[in-house]
């Protein structure tokens, strides 16, 4: 129930008592707050075709108006009326077939512990009142009358007492039982599959059996928060043997590792306290969370890439019945914002709804649950941080980088040796994107910060598995034409729910034949366009009537494919500009010189600045390439309002530079990277001038972090440094440093000499530079290096002693002038301009840590 106006209840789930299997459930979501129309096209378009096993609706009974709150469907008012906030009666019945159909599960959230406050009339037309305890089924003798619940220690007054004034029905009466089996008879009837029992901790574990039993022991989980501190009879545990349970303990656990080291997550299950896997329903967040009710401490959509990652261990990890979230926006955590009911636009239409089902890191993880499902974990990879790979015997494999940087490893998938389709890389499965696999069954990464990547056996290039596009999908290309450029052609960008959109200036003029208006036109030679019949915001090919638009300023104009409706916005909000660079890959000579261009790079506001790896601040900049072997060019650009991008693909250039000959003498016909950063796995070294062996290596700094050189990766001819001068000696000691970032490794075959060069990746930033100052460097300035976007870290001594003004503390000083400097005056683990100084008690080396778009800093031991 929501915490304000009543606890909702959390999404849970359990496969009914001891008979129910979670293996053929597949993966489920829950659509919370879409309409039963919706849901069924979704059904039919993306999650049947897709592999998902089931949907969690909303409460189908009529409830409590006000459908600008979410949570009047957490207040039912009868169980015998079937018109609620999702639809009609006739509507539930056609989702609930249609969705069978398509092969995806109804599970219904089941509202049975309490009935609507207040007086008035419900969505299906029947009245009540609360203070007279009377509604279309139930009077004064159905209910508890013991009060608000007023203490959680006590099991009694928690499933007698009524939450925040909604009257608590006796489910201990065999009338009540039997009005709610009924209900639920019902449903099962019309195809639902099982349900969701809300506020089950506020019902005896008794009462609740004896209602499934009543109804025919349907599938069931049921919302039992667990929470500390709060009766042991209202703990999940005590509910289990009904039938599944909701593990809140697990979200929390899994957001508290994305947030600090996902390696853990090695032995996630059981032992970390949680449910038997066979018990448990699981999920990243559910609605409630998600608004920062029941304490929050989950992972949420605001938490960007890291959420996705965190859906995609969740699906590839075998433990627990999986649910999805699928929301909506919302500003902040105020009050109106997290209570607000869902956009009245159609679901999947814009960016108010989240529809994290569609995104493809999501999306395309049901088929890799669905075919590993019952396969043990193996093959367990961790570079001792936040990057994990593991495969499922020989049916998959999956890798997730939770850093800033490249994860590069060579790693065992347990796989067959093939070219495998990386099945997160886009909508379809094999969306172009592709990994090999050795004869020895072993890939060589190479994933981008904050990326996955998954393979599954019998999905390659040469046999590529069911591809399943998203609704719509009919148009190759469009174009917007109009007044604003003289009806020339605005090529249009589609995104992965096939929405077209472009981004334009409106004058707010017309042309000497009428108004200003537009059209769009799919190949941008009228052939096939589109216009506005009616004016109802739906689009009509080969319309004669174009689409008037009464604004000015920036615009941003969509059209959806799947039902042609467009959306004309305007753009109030500073967005970050666009870099781009040119050319972007080059092999050139030694002694040549390369001019590169960013002029295409551009802005809202306009591009302010440019900042190349080089030291250049011009549009253009000439690099002499005087050295052998791969170097990469980047370049940031700033707008007038600060902001910065940088580092994408667009953003840098990769060029190899070769000898006049292009072919190179050596004495080892191979040469392997083999150390902590990748595992102690392989990774080949390319030979790029004579003798000269080169790799790229992502390095993390961790404690021993150490390294060797071997030549055929089997260690029978390797080389370390016994005498740590920098020439490798043959079966030598492994090599230690304590580098961090990325970092270009050579190995001369013939002087043993080796060599690590940092390289510039060119990350986001806000500050220009980051300085650690206080008393373990007697508050001088210890520079912190850009590790990835936006993160910046130093590895620092810590003696635990402090100086003649206090304890051992410390700040950040962005230009060691002390004219921007942050500390932590809350304590919390967020700084603050001009705060406090940080105190701490460490000992010995440590990793800091300092995100200069959170302010948020840590402190890791070495």
């Amino acid at each position: 129930m929501h915490n304000t106006l009543f606890r909702t209840a959390l999404l849970a789930a359990a496969l009914g008592s001891f008979s129910h299997s979670a293996s053929a459930e597949g993966v489920m979501v829950h659509l919370f707050q879409w309409k039963f129309n919706d849901i069924a096209n979704e059904c039919e378009t993306v999650l049947g075709p897709k592999g998902f096993g089931g949907v969690q609706i909303t409460p189908p009974a009529e409830h409590k108006q006000g459908s600008e709150y979410w949570w009047t469907v957490y207040q039912p008012v009868s169980f015998k009326n079937f018109n609620s906030f999702g639809g009609s009666e006739a509507e539930l019945r056609s989702m609930i077939a249609r969705c069978n159909a398509a092969g995806v599960k109804i599970y219904a959230d089941a509202v049975f512990n309490q009935l609507a406050s207040g007086t008035g009339t419900a969505t299906g037309g029947g009245s009540y009142n609360s203070g007279q305890f009377q509604y279309p089924q139930f009077g004064y003798n159905d209910f508890h009358h013991s009060g608000d619940i007023t203490n959680y220690g006590d099991s009694n007054n928690v499933w007698n007492g009524a939450l925040y004034g909604m009257p608590d029905l006796n489910t201990g009466s065999v009338y009540v039982q039997d009005q709610i089996a009924t209900y639920m008879k019902t449903l099962l009837g019309w195809g639902v599959a099982g349900f969701r029992v809300d506020a089950a901790k506020h019902m005896a574990p008794s009462e609740v059996k004896a209602i499934l039993d009543k109804a025919g022991n349907p599938k069931a989980y049921l919302e039992v928060i667990g929470a500390g501190g709060e009766s042991a009879e209202i703990q999940p545990n005590r509910y289990t043997y009904i039938d599944r349970v909701t593990d809140f303990k697990y979200g929390t656990s899994l957001a508290a590792n994305f947030n600090g080291q996902i390696k853990n997550l090695k032995t996630l299950g059981e032992s970390w306290g949680l449910l038997p896997s066979d018990k448990s329903f699981i999920f990243v967040v559910n609605h409630d969370r998600e608004r920062g009710h029941g304490g929050g401490g989950m992972l949420t959509f605001m938490n960007g890439a890291r959420y996705e990652l965190a859906n995609v261990f969740m699906m590839a990890w075998p433990y627990g019945w999986k649910q999805v979230m699928s929301g909506y926006r919302f500003a902040d955590m105020g009050k109106y914002e997290t209570d607000k009911g869902a956009p009245g636009s159609t679901p999947c239409s814009d960016s108010q709804w989240n529809c994290e089902q569609r995104r493809p890191a999501i999306m395309n993880m049901a088929l890799f649950h669905n075919r590993t499902e019952g396969t043990a974990v193996s093959n367990w990879w961790d570079n001792g941080n936040n990057q994990i790979a593991f495969g499922r015997g020989d049916k998959g494999f999956v890798a997730i980088n939770n850093e800033g940087g490249s994860l590069v490893a060579s790693v065992q998938t347990g796989l067959p040796a093939g070219e495998y389709c990386n099945i997160l890389s886009g909508n379809d499965y094999c969306s172009g994107a592709y990994i090999t696999v050795d004869g020895s069954g072993k890939a060589n990464l190479n994933l981008a910060g904050m990326k996955a990547a998954a393979i599954l056996a019998g999905c390659t290039k040469a046999s590529p598995c069911g591809g399943t596009t998203l609704p719509g999908n009919k148009f190759s290309s469009m174009n917007l034409r109009g007044t604003h450029n003289a009806w020339g052609n605005t090529p249009m960008t589609v995104d992965a729910n096939r929405v077209w959109s472009a981004t334009v200036n409106l004058t707010g003029t017309g042309d000497a034949t009428g108004a200003q208006r537009v059209k769009f036109d799919v190949f941008g030679n009228w052939t096939e366009n589109y216009g506005d019949n009616e004016g109802d915001g739906i689009a009509d090919k080969g319309s004669t009537k174009d689409i008037f638009i009464s604004g000015a300023g920036q615009y941003r104009i969509s059209l959806k494919e799947s039902d042609l409706s467009y959306q004309i916005s305007p753009l109030n909000d500073n967005q970050a500009p666009v870099a781009v660079l040119s050319p972007k890959t080059i092999s050139v000579k030694l002694g040549e010189s390369v001019a590169f261009d960013a002029s295409a790079s551009s802005d809202d506001a306009g591009v302010l600045s440019y900042a190349w790896s080089t030291g250049g601040s011009a549009k253009t900049e000439t690099v002499l390439f005087d050295a052998l072997g791969t170097r990469t060019i980047t370049v940031t650009v700033t707008d007038a309002e600060g902001l910065t991008a940088s580092a994408s693909a667009s953003a840098s250039a990769t060029v190899t530079v070769t000898d006049s000959n292009g072919a190179y003498n050596s004495v080892l016909p191979t040469l392997s990277f083999r150390g902590t950063p990748n595992g102690w796995g392989t990774l080949a070294m390319t030979l790029v001038a004579d003798n000269q062996w080169e790799a790229l290596v992502s390095f993390d700094g961790q404690t021993n972090q150490r390294f060797k050189f071997d030549v055929k990766g089997d260690w029978s001819q390797n080389y370390g440094d016994t005498n740590k001068d920098g020439v490798a000696e043959q079966a030598g000691a492994d090599i230690a440093t304590t580098v961090t970032g990325l970092y270009r490794v050579r190995f001369n075959d013939q002087t043993l000499a080796y060599s690590l060069t940092p390289v510039s990746v060119g990350y986001a930033k806000t500050f220009p530079s980051l300085n650690l100052r206080g008393t373990p460097n007697n508050w001088g300035t210890t520079p912190l290096t850009l590790v990835g976007d936006h993160l910046w870290q130093a590895s620092v001594n810590f003696s635990g002693t402090g100086d003649a003004n206090g304890g051992q503390r410390f700040k950040f000083d962005v230009k060691g002038d002390w004219t921007q400097n942050y500390g932590d005056t809350n304590k919390d683990g967020v700084a603050e301009s001009a705060g406090a100084d940080i105190a701490t008690a460490v000992v010995g080396a440590y990793l800091v840590r300092f995100n200069d778009q959170t302010l948020a800093y840590s402190l890791s031991a070495q």
